[in-house]
């Protein structure tokens, strides 16, 4: 089970992302890596770029310009996040599904298993689900033995909890 620490009581729940400590760090290196590495390429690239000439008719500059948005849009996107993040601790396991819990489930007589995540997380290809997902959001709190519905826009199902940890 995992619970939440520095909660603000100013925050919405709509602003509030939940990472656990691994993707807190991860964010957080790849702001880093942002603003000190990523940041001073693009503007190399620029520069070099309006050393060709006629910015008009540039491509590497339009290329460099475009970048160099992304690049900062992308620091913007990480800054608000890192502001409203929940970091998710590991506590003794109470046998309720939460944010952080490994779900073993059983959906059409088939075995699958989850990690609940928060939505910056999640990556079903690797079965880290976010808690906001159809699937996720059915899960969280129930316990070992329960059978939930899950509906999301292309089928509703029910699937058995068969293990939490």
């Amino acid at each position: 089970m995992f619970t939440m620490k520095n909660s603000k009581q100013s925050r919405t729940p709509e602003r509030q992302v939940y990472l656990t400590a691994k993707g807190l760090l991860a964010l957080g290196q790849e702001l880093k890596e942002l603003k000190e590495v990523k940041r001073r390429e693009v503007a190399e690239k620029i520069q070099r770029a309006r050393e060709y000439g006629d910015l008009s008719e540039n491509s590497e500059y339009d290329a460099a310009r475009e970048e160099q948005a992304m690049t900062e849009g992308r620091i913007v996107e990480l800054e608000n996040i890192l502001k409203n993040v929940e970091v998710i601790e590991t506590v003794e396991d109470r046998g309720l599904v939460a944010i952080g819990s490994k779900v073993k489930v059983q959906i059409d007589g088939k075995a699958e298993e989850f990690i609940i995540v928060g939505k910056v997380e999640a990556d079903p290809a690797k079965k880290r689900i976010s808690n906001e997902s159809p699937v996720g959001a059915a899960l969280l709190g129930a316990k070992k033995g329960d059978i939930v519905q899950v509906t999301t826009p292309a089928a509703s199902f029910k699937c058995k909890i068969l293990s939490i940890s």
